[in-house]
């Protein structure tokens, strides 16, 4: 008869022998699982890396990356000023083909995009879905320092200079700089002296052909602009809008030195040499300078003679407008 002490003994060896090879194999399963995975996770980390690498085309002049080989050549005619596409036209040339094209609509006259709503056409897509946001009243770009809304995301990063006091124009005759590209642009015929646009009723000349049309209403006595809560008219649309901003109180053009609030920019820029001492109006006929064009126009007058305000009840000349008020208002009011 066996023994049941050794019978036991031996049940209990064979099972540590068991437990013992299970352990080495869950080890060995475990090691090769690290080893797959040193393995794998370099791969990913390759493809991870080609992705990100995908812009291979890297411009030397300022380092921006391309995609493809064809992106970085046209992106280097910023660079080298080449514009290889011309107008046969007018000789305008262009850096890309697709630019050239939509110009040529221009002496085509083809505008195949046209608005549902009014049916005005577009020689561009963009051009009518910029338009289309007039129909939707929509303006989704809002200023985030004063919380005035714009149809355009352009107008809101112009709009956003006022704040900022930006002004990345600048004219390379004098150093003036401006917050619009077409500021500089109009401010440049100063030094040229170009007048451009001329008035049929009186021969005078302008600089830009808004401030012809402006003129004009002068001739026509027409005055379309009318405020509702007061009832004054205007000729000039632009004028009216600024009024307005007196009744509603709207200032947003801030003074970073004192924090003064101004309607326009033009007050603000009046405002702000009281700061720097700016004087840039000076007499042509003595030293004296000014800080605004009407105090010089004014004080000219003292050297020309010049009385352009004349009363109407006993045709007695002025130098300036208040001399004729306070004349009306002393001698000729009831």
């Amino acid at each position: 008869m066996r023994d049941p002490e050794h019978c036991r003994m031996k049940h209990t060896e064979e099972q540590r022998v068991v437990m013992l090879k299970n352990e080495e194999s869950e080890e060995e399963e475990k090691h090769h699982h690290v080893k797959t995975e040193e393995k794998t996770c370099p791969q990913a980390e390759n493809i991870s890396l080609l992705k990100r690498d995908n812009k291979c085309f890297t411009c030397h002049q300022c380092g921006k990356s391309f995609t493809f080989k064809k992106s970085l050549k046209v992106h280097m005619r910023i660079h080298t000023g080449e514009r290889p596409f011309t107008c046969d036209q007018c000789g305008k040339s262009f850096t890309q083909q697709v630019h050239h094209k939509e110009h040529m609509k221009i002496h085509t006259g083809e505008k195949p995009y046209d608005c549902d709503q009014c049916g005005r056409i577009f020689s561009r897509a963009t051009g009518l879905s910029s338009h289309m946001l007039v129909h939707s009243q929509e303006k989704p770009h809002s200023c985030s320092l004063c919380g005035k809304s714009f149809k355009y995301k352009q107008s809101l990063e112009v709009h956003m200079r006022i704040h900022t006091g930006e002004k990345p124009f600048s004219c390379d005759q004098c150093g003036k700089s401006f917050v619009e590209k077409g500021t500089l642009k109009t401010h440049m015929i100063i030094h040229t002296g170009e007048k451009l646009h001329k008035c049929d009723q009186c021969g005078k000349t302008f600089l830009r052909t808004s401030a012809l049309k402006r003129h004009l209403t002068v001739h026509s006595q027409e005055k379309p602009h009318s405020c509702s809560l007061c009832g004054k008219s205007f000729y000039d649309l632009q004028n009216f809008k600024v009024h307005q901003k007196i009744h509603t109180g709207e200032k947003v053009h801030v003074c970073f030195e004192c924090g003064k609030c101004f309607i326009t920019t033009a007050d603000l820029k009046r405002h702000q040499r009281i700061h720097t001492g700016e004087k840039p109006y000076k007499c042509s006929h003595c030293d004296k300078r000014f800080n605004q064009s009407g105090h010089l126009k004014q004080h000219e007058r003292i050297h020309t003679g010049e009385k352009p305000y004349h009363c109407t009840a006993c045709g007695k000349s002025f130098s300036q407008a208040f001399s004729l008020h306070s004349h009306t208002k002393n001698n000729h009011s009831k």
